[in-house]
């Protein structure tokens, strides 16, 4: 649509005679995205990009729909046309309009104004009907949920990863296992320069739409490693490993922040970066090395995309074709990565996708939790330094002298005001980074962003959070978003920081805060459960028995390295962690419940307090060494 009309000196020219253009990035201003994308499906009932909105000069919107071509055919009206008879209206019938408009506004207002209703109740019956409806659409072959097109949607994973913790229902880690399998092996994944793209066009996972985004990157970062926690599966470990090596290596700025995404096309193609033809890769690597490569990755002559080949292994086993070759998976695994670097310096050389360097707040905040909870797991200081510096970066230039933190970074200049998501994701941030270095720094900072926040966009009388701050401009209406589409909602991670905060602190006043978050929405998720995916991982983690672990002792002492080594190898997701170390007079002040706890005899030390019962500290690493076989942990 750009190309064909707002680039269009035709077109450009009707515009410009009538009516004030203003094409706005929904990456920068998620706030307008979702207020009009509300219009547009409440005017026509559907939605989509691009969007396309008339508004009178208050902002009310009159007209809505999606895609336009420039002239009207196959019953589809044009651009042409549209511009032309609504210019002709405003002009003899210009009272109706804003009639229309006030009507509109009104009805979007009343939607976003609804108070939840609370007829829900936080329960494992929801969690039970969620996972029920996660199994009737579940796709047993290749993974994943629903009909065409896929999207990785890897909170879901998080919800049913943490249900089989509570359930020991096998049936849910076996829909995370085969839905991680089958993405990674298919085509939305980059297999030689790493990294996942947007979605699967078909079922199959083979055809992406060859967009990378920042945040499915970092959400199925943290999905595969919590797999790998439960499973010890190495092929959990390294896909998380490629793709912060995919982030390190063409998505980082060189002040540290992660830029937004990498287009789909490239040269005027989709997809023209990362196809191939069986001829050009027996020209890189020989005709020997190269009927290998092609026979392994599924490249044929006529191709699996429009006459050229998408890499894949969605119908390849590894061990059959070794079978015939004579050679141990090991020296194969070698010769096939020598293969995949000589494709990939090829690849260099072409023209890349255009890279979207935006910095955005929210989508950093994603990837440092993603980063911090690799480092741990991973037990990898890169990670953790790409973590740190990201955070210091986000400190240093996207928060405004007063504290309040802006959404948007590029060029060298911050802009926008920071949304719900920015607080809430770079909270989250915060509190992983905090897990794996046990720094309270972090902590700190993630406390104070959560006073601010609750500050800026807690809805004083129907509870929950608003999406823009109190002291946002003012639209036509103010949202407030639960439901988890392709990234959780700002008020899921928000009602899972209010609780760790809360588990971590000792605050009353913060899980306080939490059962009202929970409460507000309960009713709602109700409804239709798995919609809400990550705020169900929140419920999940009220209503589990709680357990906090708090170390005494010198971080840098091999003790307490072991029992930080031991933790942070298993699947605790209803746990918080504490480092009590020698001189930290801040945590004591950000976690007061602490003073009390003392290292035995000088040595590392480790105190576990489940379900509110408090075992004997202990300084024997062996102690730690089965929490997560438990249920409930």
């Amino acid at each position: 649509m750009e190309r064909e009309s707002f680039e269009d000196e035709e077109v450009a020219s009707l515009l410009n005679k009538h009516y004030v253009s203003i094409k706005v990035d929904r990456e920068e201003r998620p706030d307008l995205d979702h207020i009009y994308m509300n219009v547009c499906q409440r005017m026509t009932g559907q939605g989509g990009w691009p969007l396309t909105v008339l508004i009178t000069p208050d902002k009310k919107p009159f007209f809505a729909g999606t895609y336009y071509p420039k002239y009207s055919k196959y019953g589809r009206p044009g651009m042409m046309d549209i511009l032309s008879q609504i210019a002709e209206k405003w002009e003899k019938e210009q009272v109706k309009i804003i009639e229309t408009a006030e009507k509109v506004v009104q009805a979007v207002q009343i939607q976003d104004q609804v108070v939840a209703p609370k007829d829900g109740a936080i329960s494992m019956k929801v969690m039970d009907e969620a996972f029920s409806i996660y199994r009737e659409s579940f796709d047993g072959v290749y993974g994943g949920f629903g009909e065409a097109p896929k999207f990785p949607s890897p909170h879901n994973l998080y919800f049913l990863l943490r249900y089989y913790k509570v359930t020991d229902d096998k049936q849910a880690m076996h829909m995370v296992e085969t839905t991680l399998d089958a993405m990674c092996r298919g085509g939305i994944y980059d297999h030689l320069g790493y990294g996942f793209s947007r979605y699967s066009v078909d079922r199959e996972w083979l055809v992406p739409h060859f967009e990378k985004m920042l945040y499915d990157n970092a959400l199925l970062a943290i999905a595969y490693l919590e797999a790998y926690q439960l499973t010890g599966n190495p092929l959990y470990k390294r896909i998380p490993e490629e793709i912060y090596t995919y982030i390190e290596r063409d998505m980082t700025s060189p002040e540290g922040g992660f830029y937004c995404a990498e287009d789909a096309d490239s040269e005027g193609i989709e997809g023209k970066f990362y196809v191939w033809t069986l001829e050009e890769i027996k020209q890189i690597l020989g005709d020997k090395e190269g009927e290998l490569f092609c026979d392994y990755y599924d490249v044929t002559k006529s191709g699996n995309f429009e006459g050229e080949n998408i890499l894949n292994l969605i119908h390849q086993d590894p061990q059959k074709f070794l079978a015939g070759m004579k050679i141990t998976e090991e020296e194969w695994d070698q010769r096939l990565a020598q293969m995949r670097d000589k494709l990939f310096v090829e690849r260099e050389k072409r023209i890349h996708p255009h890279k979207d360097d935006k910095i955005l707040t929210s989508w950093n905040g994603l990837m440092v939790a993603a980063l911090a909870i690799g480092a741990r797991v991973l037990r990898d200081k890169k990670w953790e330094q790409m973590a740190k510096r990201a955070v210091h970066f986000m400190m240093d230039k996207l928060v405004r002298e007063d504290g309040r933190l802006l959404a948007r970074y590029r060029d060298g200049h911050a802009d926008f005001l920071g949304y719900l998501d920015d607080y809430a994701f770079l909270i989250w941030g915060l509190i992983e980074l905090y897990e794996v270095t046990l720094e309270s720094q972090y902590l700190s900072k993630a406390i104070q962003l959560n006073e601010d926040m609750m500050r800026l966009f807690w809805d004083q009388e129907n509870n929950g959070l608003f999406f823009n701050g109190e002291d946002a401009e003012s639209l036509i209406t103010r949202p407030k978003e639960v439901y988890d589409g392709a990234m959780p909602s700002g008020n899921s991670v928000a009602a899972l920081n209010l609780l760790r905060l809360a588990r971590l602190t000792g605050k009353a006043e913060l899980e306080s805060l939490a059962e009202r978050q929970l409460e507000t929405f309960a009713g709602l998720v109700t409804h239709y459960p798995p919609g809400y995916s990550y705020f169900l991982t929140a419920m999940l983690f009220a209503i589990c028995p709680p357990t906090e672990i708090v170390l005494v002792g010198d971080p840098m002492d091999k003790g307490m390295k072991e029992m930080m080594k031991t933790l942070h190898q298993q699947f605790l997701p209803f746990a918080v962690i504490l480092l009590k170390q020698p001189g930290d007079s801040e945590l004591e002040q950000l976690a007061p419940y602490i003073a009390e706890h003392h290292a035995i005899d000088g040595k590392a030390t480790a105190y576990i307090c489940h379900d509110f019962s408090c075992q004997a500290p202990t300084i024997n690493v062996i102690n730690l060494e089965n929490l997560g076989s438990s249920s409930v942990v």
